[in-house]
C-alpha cells in the first residue's frame, strides 16, 4: 500500500512522476524543500539564456526583451495571491521584502505577530524600531481566532504580521480569518508566506502585502524573491529601491518560469499531493527510534518536524543523515522560533515527488544514525 498516497492507473503519469521527470536526478533523497526545492531543467535553463542573451545583445537590451516574461510572472503572483490589482515586485528574498516594508511605514511602531515568528524577521522588526506584541495561540502554537478577534479589538497594534507557515513547524495558520478580523477593525495586516506560497491556499486572503522566496515550494532559483501589495502601498522611495537596475533579471526569468510551471500543474492538485506527502512523512517516521512527530498526521502542510529522543542531537543527525545516507533535511535550532522553540528539532519537507521508497530510506537511515 502506497504510504503517500499517489496511485495512478495503467498509462496514467501522476504528478509527482512529471515533477521528478522535470528535474535533474537528485544525489540521494532530498526532504529538504522547505529551506530549498529543486529547479526544473526549464527554470535553469531560462537563467542560463537570459545570461547567454545578455552577453550577446548587452545586459540592459536583454532585460527590456525579458520584459514579456517577468509581466508574465507578476500576473501569476496576481492569480495565486488573488490580488487581481496588486503591485508586483521582485527581490532577493523574503527578507528583502519585510525590510522594505517596515522600513516604509511611517507612524506607530507597535506590531502583533505570532509567538512563533521567525528569528531573522524579529531582528528585522526590532531594527526599524517596532514593538512586538504577541497574537494568542493554542497549544500547538495555531492562532486562537477568538482569542485574537477579542485582543486586536480592545488593543488594536498598528500593524499584524502574519506568518502563514512557519519556518519551525508545520502548522498551517489561519491567515483569511486573521485577514478578516485585520479588516474589520482597520488594522493593515503583512503576511509572509515563505513558507506557504506554493504550498498552501494563498488566493483571496485580502492582506495589505503578501510576501515570499523563490527557492523554497515555488522551486524557483536562489536569491530572488516576490513582493505583492495593495495598489500604492508603498512609498515612490520605495518603489524606485525595488526598481533599481543592479537586480539579477536572470533569476527573475527563471521565477517567473518556475511560476508558470506551478499554474500548469495545477494549485490545488499540488496543495492535495503535499496534504498526502505530509500525511505519509508523519506516519512514517513517528516513532522512529523514538523520534516524535510535533504535527498531526493530517495537518495540512509537507512539513514534519521531529523531536528528538532524550540526548540526541539534531545537528548531528542531520549531518549524518547527509554524509553517510545522501539524505538531505534541515537541523532547526532554537534560534529559528525564540519565543517558541524550547529545544533543537529536524525538519522533513519533501515535495510532490517523493516515494514510498525514499520515505523507507530515510526511516532506515534516521534509526540507524540515532542508535
Amino acid at each position: 500500500m502506497s504510504t503517500v498516497g499517489e496511485m495512478s492507473t495503467v498509462g496514467e503519469v501522476t504528478l509527482g512522476e512529471r515533477w521528478r521527470a522535470a528535474r535533474p536526478a537528485p544525489a540521494g533523497v532530498h526532504v529538504d524543500s522547505a529551506a530549498c526545492s529543486r529547479q526544473s531543467f526549464a527554470v535553469i535553463d531560462a537563467a542560463a539564456r537570459h545570461a547567454r542573451h545578455e552577453a550577446e545583445v548587452g545586459g540592459y537590451v536583454a532585460a527590456e526583451a525579458a520584459a514579456p516574461a517577468l509581466e508574465a510572472g507578476r500576473a501569476a503572483v496576481r492569480a495565486l495571491t488573488g490580488m487581481a490589482d496588486a503591485d508586483v515586485f521582485f527581490t532577493t528574498g523574503s527578507g528583502h521584502a519585510l525590510d522594505i516594508l517596515l522600513g516604509d511605514r511611517p507612524g506607530e511602531r507597535r506590531l502583533a505577530c505570532l509567538p512563533g515568528e521567525f528569528g531573522p524577521n524579529l531582528i528585522t522588526m526590532q531594527r526599524h524600531g517596532f514593538a512586538t506584541l504577541p497574537l494568542p495561540v493554542d497549544g500547538s502554537g495555531r492562532l486562537d481566532v477568538d482569542a485574537a478577534a477579542d485582543a486586536l479589538a480592545h488593543d488594536p497594534p498598528a500593524l499584524v504580521h502574519f506568518t502563514i507557515l512557519g519556518s519551525h513547524s508545520g502548522i498551517a495558520q489561519p491567515a483569511h480569518a486573521i485577514a478578516e478580523i485585520c479588516r474589520a477593525h482597520g488594522i493593515p495586516i503583512i503576511v509572509d508566506a515563505a513558507q506557504g506560497f506554493a504550498h498552501l491556499d494563498c488566493a483571496g486572503i485580502g492582506a495589505d502585502a503578501l510576501y515570499s522566496s523563490s527557492r523554497k515550494w515555488t522551486a524557483g532559483p536562489r536569491g530572488v524573491g516576490m513582493l505583492a501589495t495593495r495598489p500604492g502601498l508603498l512609498s515612490e522611495p520605495a518603489v524606485l529601491r525595488l526598481a533599481h537596475a543592479e537586480v539579477n533579471i536572470g533569476l527573475h526569468v527563471a521565477l517567473s518560469v518556475a511560476l508558470g510551471e506551478h499554474l500548469a500543474a495545477g494549485p490545488d492538485a499540488v496543495r492535495a499531493r503535499l496534504r498526502d506527502v505530509g500525511a505519509g512523512t508523519r506516519t512514517v517516521l513517528d516513532g522512529a527510534a523514538g523520534w516524535t512527530v510535533v504535527e498531526p498526521v493530517g495537518e495540512p502542510s509537507a512539513i514534519t518536524t521531529l523531536r528528538p529522543p532524550d540526548g540526541v542531537d539534531p545537528m548531528t543527525v542531520r549531518s549524518r543523515l547527509l554524509a553517510e545516507h545522501a539524505i538531505v533535511t534541515t537541523y532547526l535550532g532554537p534560534e529559528r522560533a525564540p519565543r517558541e522553540m524550547t529545544r533543537p528539532a529536524l525538519r522533513i519537507s519533501p515535495h510532490v515527488d517523493v516515494t514510498d521508497a525514499d520515505l523507507a530510506a530515510l526511516e532506515a537511515a534516521l534509526i540507524a544514525v540515532t542508535r
